[in-house]
């Protein structure tokens, strides 16, 4: 939940129910785009979209989620009563950005959080980095730096693309990051709780933490980020990301776009015609599809 809008998934048996208890509440019904229909009422819009996302939005959002919403629909209170559902033991959280960006480095994070601060992180809007802005997950981190310890393992493209040629393979590459990082944590903290967004098998992390005779109480699951150590994690982690790629950017002359999309491509070919193949090796992962794509591309 920012200031003005609240996001959940629902599911979509409960449509109706829901559409039917807006109209009881005098809510007027529409049906924009995409969506199953909106209700809007004074201070209040509530919008189901075909895919079951729900936005809650408007300043008398609070009373409507905490009293019906999460009662009736949800059958949770995460908004009302945040570390209710949250395992409040001790642990280290990790996670990594930057492993399906073409530019850029990779970045794994670490966060240990005490019983005494998940209260603030939930104060400081910690959630899954996918869910924020650029901007916001600058600000948050700065926040998260201040209150817990971290470590951040940044790999440059150089140093990236050398260390890929030992792996062969991203998941053991990652999961020598997560251990890396694993390893600086345990020892500063003496934590032994750690919790893994899941990326691989689950023996791929395991060998990776053997190998480095480290001996932890480790969960790796899917989704892992709704544990504010993970939320926290992939903040750092993303916010590491984003100074890298800005940085890089920087250092070259040309703003480096996200993710592997077309913009990438366009990108790439314009390094490779003003400073040359070399230059590109150095602000990307030469193993992604997308660098053979630019180089047949600029050949032909």
């Amino acid at each position: 939940m920012t200031s003005n809008s609240f996001v959940a998934k629902i599911d979509l048996t409960l449509a109706n129910k829901l559409l039917s208890e807006l109209k009881e509440r005098g809510f007027e019904i529409s049906t924009p785009p995409y969506t199953l229909f909106s209700g809007k009422k004074k201070g209040l819009t509530c919008t189901l979209y075909s895919s079951g996302k729900l936005v809650v939005q408007g300043k008398e959002s609070a009373e409507f989620i905490e009293f019906y919403l999460e009662p009736e629909i949800l059958k949770a209170f995460t908004y009302s009563h945040p570390l209710a559902h949250q395992d409040l033991t001790a642990r280290i959280g990790i996670d990594e950005s930057g492993k399906g960006d073409f530019f850029g480095p990779l970045c794994i994070a670490g966060v240990f959080v005490k019983e005494t601060e998940f209260e603030k992180l939930i104060q400081l809007g910690v959630k899954d980095s996918k869910t924020l802005t650029d901007a916001t997950i600058k600000k948050i981190a700065k926040e998260i730096k201040k209150t817990c310890l971290f470590h951040v393992v940044k790999i440059n493209p150089l140093k990236y693309n050398q260390i890929y040629v030992q792996f062969k393979n991203l998941n053991r590459l990652l999961a020598w990051g997560h251990a890396t990082t694993i390893e600086q944590l345990v020892e500063q903290s003496g934590c032994k709780n750690v919790i893994v967004d899941q990326f691989a098998d689950e023996s791929v992390v395991e060998l990776a933490l053997k190998r480095k005779n480290i001996d932890v109480n480790l969960t790796q699951q899917h989704r892992a980020e709704e544990n504010l150590a993970v939320a926290a994690a992939s903040i750092l982690a993303r916010d590491a990301f984003l100074d890298g790629l800005e940085r890089l950017g920087e250092a070259i002359g040309i703003p480096l776009p996200k993710g592997a999309s077309t913009a990438v491509k366009i990108t790439g070919k314009a390094i490779i015609k003003r400073w040359g193949e070399e230059k590109l090796k150095e602000v990307c992962k030469t193993h992604f599809k997308t660098f053979e794509a630019i180089l047949s591309q600029i050949h032909e």
